[in-house]
């Protein structure tokens, strides 16, 4: 083995690492990082104690327009966007810096992470496919992701129209008493 197949290997090592890190899938890791599929469920038992996840990926546009999930799929797309424009960075890296800024800005609120990297991966493939795209709100002018084709004139987002039961459920969970603890 020469030194660059060597070297090849342990960067295509550390990215699929980085990739388990963020929870890519085991489909993603076959098609991003040049290293055998028995070679990456090893690598993923080691660092995640577990076999990876079996089942198909996400695959309907849908769930990124539900209330919660398209604040949360908006702002990690505005990333990825700057990333790809302003910081010129290739497609894969803006993927990881992207979905890493958006985690790290969500959980500096003390709120849950909603979007996973596989649902931020298909979301990029989507808009790359044209059946997802930025729509202004005419309300604050945010642009926030919706479905590709649809009439947007006088398009209003969701933070400005939220739906009448929106965050009904976390409060209902805060408002619930905690259990009473059971004395051995």
């Amino acid at each position: 083995m020469t030194k660059k197949s060597v070297l090849g290997e342990v960067k295509s090592i550390q990215l699929a690492i980085e990739l388990i890190d963020l929870g890519a899938r085991l489909q993603f890791l076959e098609s991003e990082v040049g290293l055998s599929r028995e070679r990456l469920i090893s690598l993923y038992k080691e660092l995640k104690g577990v076999s990876p996840p079996k089942g198909l990926l996400p695959f309907s546009t849908d769930w990124y327009i539900t209330w919660r999930a398209n604040i949360h799929s908006s702002m990690f797309y505005n990333i990825y966007q700057f990333m790809r424009e302003q910081a010129d960075e290739h497609p894969l890296q803006a993927l990881i810096k992207s979905y890493r800024l958006y985690r790290e800005q969500v959980l500096a609120t003390d709120s849950e992470v909603v979007l996973d990297f596989t649902r931020a991966h298909t979301m990029v493939r989507f808009f790359d496919s044209d059946m997802l795209q930025l729509s202004p709100c005419c309300r604050c002018g945010g642009h926030f992701v919706a479905h590709a084709h649809d009439n947007k004139r006088g398009y209003v987002c969701v933070l400005c129209k939220p739906p009448s039961r929106a965050g009904k459920v976390r409060t209902a969970r805060a408002s619930e008493p905690e259990p009473e603890p059971v004395a051995a």
